[in-house]
């Protein structure tokens, strides 16, 4: 669908946000907690813009059409359609990717991903996101490094990851190859002004990050399906691997492979990478084990799968995997200053776990309750 820049109306400012993700479960009480290093509102505005120029084609009632096509296939579970054109792929990246966005920044940079300030600076900081087809970790990620780099300039008297560039590498069962590449593009090309824009704010308007310090390429791959040798060829020297809002949607098509997934993912990830969990609260899948069918939450099978083995340990099998961070319930909450996007956004309620990897011979670390 060609742009029609003329058909857009002036951007909507945010409603008051709603609820995202309501778990199907009682959750357990919530823990609050203090952002560390709030992404500003300018960098916030500057991500939506990304999805503004890259995803929003064609006229607003154009996008809400198609939306409901969109929401359509997704209600019966036919992810094959929803999926399955370009247009659909770009109208669910334009909806439900930029808030998810916005709380991705500022997930990466409450815990600065555990990245020392020593860290060499002469590589770049590779990314493996698992799922991540629609563009949220890509832009997300976009901005926290944005900041960073911000708050490096500003602040000369504190110590701050030392990363030259990122290298994010995306891979999902649908082909989501063209809304990367533009939302690659939006990052590195300063967004669009009218003509009849000032001389001041045509001087102001630049990209969210040169294009020499970030790299994206993305690869369509049924992950369930990928063997352990092709598991080890994605991840080739990733410092970060992020499986977001992804993992309970890969255990409810199959607990057997998503096990085998992430037990090649122990295989193959090296020691000092880290392992990002994000996803729904109160997500549960069922077991069958000997004819008996058992629901578990998500974060008792992941746990199943990369901790439970340290109790083996007598047997020379010790655990391979810290558990640097755990919170079942957690809220991103968009800022009160006003955001502009043509689609309401929406606060972000998750669970995070945040996996090191080591060579199991250390003693694992105490894991920190946020």
């Amino acid at each position: 669908m060609p742009r029609d820049k003329s058909s857009w109306q002036p951007l909507q400012k945010r409603q008051r946000a709603t609820k995202q993700n309501k778990g199907p479960i009682p959750l357990p009480t919530e823990k609050a907690y203090q952002q560390d290093n709030a992404i500003p509102s300018s960098v916030q505005q500057s991500l939506l813009n990304v999805f503004r120029d890259a995803c929003n084609k064609g006229s607003p009632a154009e996008i809400e059409d198609i939306l409901q096509e969109v929401k359509g296939h997704l209600f019966n579970r036919d992810f094959a359609t929803a999926f399955g054109k370009d247009e659909y792929l770009q109208a669910y990246a334009a909806r439900w990717s930029p808030s998810r966005a916005l709380g991705y920044a500022q997930i990466f940079s409450d815990f600065k991903l555990n990245l020392d300030s020593t860290s060499d600076s002469s590589k770049p900081l590779n990314i493996l996101c698992l799922g991540g087809g629609a563009g949220a970790e890509v832009v997300g990620l976009a901005g926290w490094y944005k900041h960073l780099r911000d708050d490096k300039s500003s602040s000369e008297d504190k110590p701050q990851p030392n990363i030259s560039k990122l290298d994010i590498f995306g891979v999902d069962v649908a082909n989501w190859d063209t809304v990367m590449q533009d939302l690659h593009q939006g990052v590195i090309t300063p967004p669009f002004l009218s003509k009849y824009a000032s001389a001041a704010a045509k001087a102001a308007n630049n990209a969210v990050l040169p294009s020499e310090v970030f790299n994206v390429r993305f690869k369509q791959q049924d992950l369930l399906d990928t063997d352990a040798a092709g598991v080890k060829d994605l991840l080739a020297n990733s410092d970060i691997v992020t499986i977001m809002f992804t993992l309970n949607e890969l255990y409810s098509t199959s607990v057997a492979k998503t096990q085998r997934l992430l037990y090649a993912l122990t295989a193959s990830m090296r020691p000092g990478s880290l392992l990002l969990v994000v996803d729904s609260p109160g997500s549960y899948s069922t077991v069958t084990l000997n004819g008996a069918s058992q629901k578990y939450p998500m974060q008792w099978l992941l746990d199943h799968t990369l901790i439970s083995p340290k109790k083996d340990a007598a047997k020379g099998t010790p655990a391979q995997w810290n558990k640097l961070l755990s919170d079942e319930s957690r809220w991103f909450r968009l800022p009160d200053e006003d955001l502009r996007y043509p689609i309401d956004l929406e606060n972000m309620r998750y669970q995070i776990h945040l996996y090191q990897r080591h060579d199991g011979k250390q003693e694992p670390l105490q894991e920190q309750q946020k």
